[in-house]
């Protein structure tokens, strides 16, 4: 019988365009990322996860003052060019002029580095899904993963040949050479006040 439970049709999934998840996103009272055109609700990060990102954007502001770049926390989406997907990245970093898809200059296009801090909810879609989205961006030098359960960062850096380095640095003792940026950031200030 049509529409009966047992029945194993499905509803038509109607798909977002990037323009409609816009429009709905910036009226929302809570933060949702947009994916070949469906949007996903974004958790609210931890203490240590906002701890752990405070830090980072703290170590990057002090150490690009004297730089053209600016140093963007996660209220800010990054949209990937010829394509269908909008992200609240952790931290990213735009070098010289930021380029933003519109006048409300809420999503910018040019980041040469992001950084996504893991989280339970996230450990399984950011290194798949979301590293071959970012990847996609011509401008993006540099990826960072960093760990919340343990004190890993994952750098991932473009090459000339548009393959990507990785370099894993764990325990506080090690730091992270961000190439993109210039400069380094020790793990020990990275998981400040986290323990």
């Amino acid at each position: 019988m049509p529409g009966s439970i047992g029945n194993t049709a499905t509803l038509p999934t109607y798909h977002l365009s990037p323009e409609e998840y816009l429009a709905i996103e910036r009226n929302a009272a809570s933060k949702s990322e947009y994916l070949d055109g469906v949007m996903y609700a974004m958790a609210g990060g931890s203490e240590r996860h906002n701890l752990i990102v405070g830090n980072i954007v703290t170590e990057l502001n002090l150490k690009l003052r004297a730089t053209d770049c600016r140093v963007y926390p996660s209220d800010l989406k990054v949209r990937v060019p010829g394509s269908r997907a909008l992200f609240y990245p952790d931290v990213s970093v735009v070098c010289g002029e930021p380029r933003f898809a519109d006048e409300a200059r809420d999503v910018v296009l040019n980041p040469v580095l992001i950084v996504e801090v893991l989280s339970e909810g996230t450990a399984a879609f950011d290194p798949g899904k979301k590293v071959q989205a970012y990847q996609s961006i011509e401008t993006l030098r540099e990826y960072v993963l960093v760990a919340q359960d343990e004190n890993v960062v994952e750098d991932f850096l473009r090459q000339e040949n548009s393959h990507w380095l990785y370099t894993r640095a764990s325990g506080l003792d090690a730091s992270i050479q961000l190439s993109s940026v210039e400069c380094e950031i020790a793990l020990r200030d990275i998981y400040s006040k986290t323990a």
